[in-house]
């Protein structure tokens, strides 16, 4: 008789969002599944279920620690193939792992970009070997120029996760309409970046106080909003499932709001960065604070956490996205937009809503795990015995300083910062994959 590995994580506090389960435990992995989970787990009976030896056992004391159901973000940027010098697959999946996600969905926007079956196909299998799960979107258009739809059945069959022109906007609504019509039909979601150029004078900066203390043109909260308004309208007509990334002004919250009170099938992301900074923090950090869309004024900040709080804004993702330190030193003008965040998100999410009261712990892992998970049609983690053993163990508020990073950037202005939520393990398909 074969005996069997086992993880045995003991004296931890569960959280599990699909069974809204936040009390005491202990959890048992064997192999890539839960074998048991629960305060009265008998280790004895779970070892004779399974053939457990008991040097076969590897044990985690989780005294004073959170178990939950590993974290999904669905909106990274791992840059390969195209920008590697950023970032690649093998270290995204790291940082990934760091910050205690078990799944991540790459966006599109590589060099080549994923309109086409070889670089879908190239991604998916460099994903495959990095011990997390890596799964990739397709754009909605051939090259990302907006006008001509790609073979979006294709794509699908190849194993497409989504849709998206994430890092363009698609300005023809008769291209959109047709895209969200196909998606409906497939069953899959389209997310979209919304800002409309017409109201944008130079990007990357909230066009207001701080655009003008900096004689910088700014991106105005009209370009999302107009955005958010008409493709509110359109998935309340198509009935397809729309994802609003990043969103980063009230009226936009308002909209989706609106849209879901109607019928929509509508999901709004938000970003730490976008719940925990405000445009001043472009004067303190310059282009570590530049991303598309903008951080924005308090009023927006409180508005994207009023719009968690009641649901509106049902996904936190990171928007992770990589730059060289050479690219991102050049002035506020040139520098590429955008930061990295697999491995502060958890940290900013206890710190800016979980520690306030803004929201409970439980309901931060239903915003981090079982929501983004649903959205993609992935059965969501939990810790429930025959369900995979995907996990994150972690010192809810044990302190920790940002500044080592797995990924090969490090542009963030979280760097230095003492943060909340330590991870310890991150464990994917019953395999540790990160030990802190």
């Amino acid at each position: 008789m074969n005996s069997k590995k086992m993880i045995y994580i003991k004296s931890g506090r569960i959280v599990d969002p699909v069974t809204g389960y936040d009390g005491p435990g202990d959890v048992a992995v064997v192999n890539n599944m839960i074998a048991g989970a629960g305060s009265d787990l008998d280790i004895e009976v779970i070892k004779a279920k399974y053939d457990v030896l008991d040097e076969d056992i590897q044990i985690i004391d989780a005294t004073g620690l959170v178990v939950a159901p590993g974290l999904v973000d669905t909106h990274v940027h791992f840059r390969d193939p195209g920008f590697t010098y950023k970032e690649d697959i093998e270290t995204g999946a790291a940082a990934a792992a760091r910050g205690g996600f078990t799944t991540v969905v790459c966006m599109a926007n590589t060099k080549p970009v994923v309109d086409n079956i070889d670089t879908l196909k190239y991604i998916q299998e460099k994903g495959e070997k990095t011990g997390i799960h890596v799964l990739q979107t397709a754009t909605v258009t051939k090259g990302m120029a907006g006008k001509e739809l790609v073979d979006m059945d294709a794509l699908e069959k190849a194993g497409a996760a989504g849709f998206t022109d994430d890092g363009l906007p698609i300005m023809d609504e008769a291209v959109l309409l047709e895209a969200l019509e196909k998606a409906k039909e497939l069953g899959l979601p389209v997310s979209l970046h919304e800002e409309d150029p017409l109201f944008i004078k130079q990007p990357g900066v909230n066009m207001g106080k701080v655009s003008e203390t900096l004689n910088y043109g700014g991106a105005g909260r009209t370009a999302e909003d107009i955005m958010v308004a008409r493709d509110s309208a359109l998935a309340l007509h198509t009935g397809a499932c729309l994802c609003i990334q990043h969103i980063s002004s009230k009226n936009s919250v308002e909209y989706v709001r609106a849209a879901k009170k109607l019928g929509a099938d509508i999901h709004a992301e938000a970003t730490p960065h976008h719940f925990t900074l405000t445009e001043e923090a472009v004067l303190e950090y310059g282009t570590n604070a530049r991303m598309n869309p903008p951080l924005r004024t308090e009023e927006d900040r409180l508005a994207i956490i009023e719009g968690i709080k009641d649901g509106t804004i049902d996904i936190i993702v990171t928007d992770h996205a990589p730059h060289s330190s050479e690219e991102k030193a050049q002035a506020l003008d040139k520098a590429p937009s955008g930061i990295i965040g697999l491995e502060t998100s958890l940290a900013l999410g206890i710190r800016s809503l979980v520690q306030p009261g803004h929201i409970s712990l439980l309901k931060l892992m239903e915003l981090m795990s079982k929501n983004p998970s649903e959205l993609y049609g992935l059965l969501p983690g939990s810790l429930q015995e025959e369900e995979v053993a995907d996990l994150v163990i972690f010192g809810e508020n044990e302190t920790w300083t940002a500044g080592e990073y797995a990924s090969k950037a490090d542009n963030s202005p979280f760097t230095g910062w003492e943060l909340p939520g330590k991870v310890h393990y991150t464990i994917c398909a019953g395999n540790i994959v990160y030990k802190g």
